[in-house]
């Protein structure tokens, strides 16, 4: 499965740039990529296959958090607190059916910004002090694993509580692999559905 996931970005890149060319003509659409640190974006890889749904969500920092240096303050560290509270709760995110019956199996969030707390792999800290060395932006990578009891139910994601949750995030580039193939859609608050 994860190697469908780690497909998706180079299957659609040109559909989303073609999608994104035709939603805005603004200087950082035009020359934004898949994988790309752009505020106000973020990036959605979904793949259901069998009773088996990834979701791989990217984004800076600043969309989810409101800020990318690491949490210093009282309010930094209780926005950082209830961030990945929510993040750890992404049933409610993606718009899962109940009908489809999909319980989370595993979850996990990686950034600089929660090495703080439980981090658990070396190399993470690693890519953390190259990060903050090279004066790049933070990123939030969250992963979740579901098993789906009736995956037909399933017939997309809706992201509106994801926006709501997040106004930070203006736009996702959402790409997804189910049933009836593949497709790309670069999504709003307005715009939040994606089907499978």
């Amino acid at each position: 499965m994860r190697h469908l996931l780690l497909a998706l970005p180079f299957a659609l890149l040109p559909v989303i740039a073609h999608a994104a060319e035709h939603h805005h003509h603004d200087h950082h659409d035009e020359h934004a990529s898949l994988g790309s640190h752009e505020h106000g974006v973020a990036q959605l890889d979904a793949a259901l296959e069998g009773t088996v749904l990834e979701i791989e969500l990217r984004s800076p920092a600043i969309n989810l958090l409101g800020f990318e240096h690491a949490a210093n303050s009282a309010e930094d560290k209780r926005k950082l607190a209830d961030t990945r509270a929510q993040l750890e709760q992404p049933d409610r995110l993606f718009g899962l059916s109940a009908e489809a019956g999909c319980r989370l199996d595993e979850a996990r969030l990686e950034s600089p910004l929660f090495a703080g707390k439980d981090h658990e792999h070396e190399h993470e800290h690693e890519h953390e002090h190259e990060q903050h060395d090279a004066g790049t932006h933070s990123d939030v990578h969250a992963h979740y694993r579901y098993d789906c009891s009736a995956p037909d139910a399933l017939t997309g994601l809706d992201l509106q509580a994801l926006f709501e949750a997040f106004p930070g995030t203006e736009k996702i580039q959402a790409q997804v692999i189910g049933p009836n193939g593949q497709q790309g859609k670069l999504l709003r608050a307005k715009q939040a559905q994606i089907t499978f």
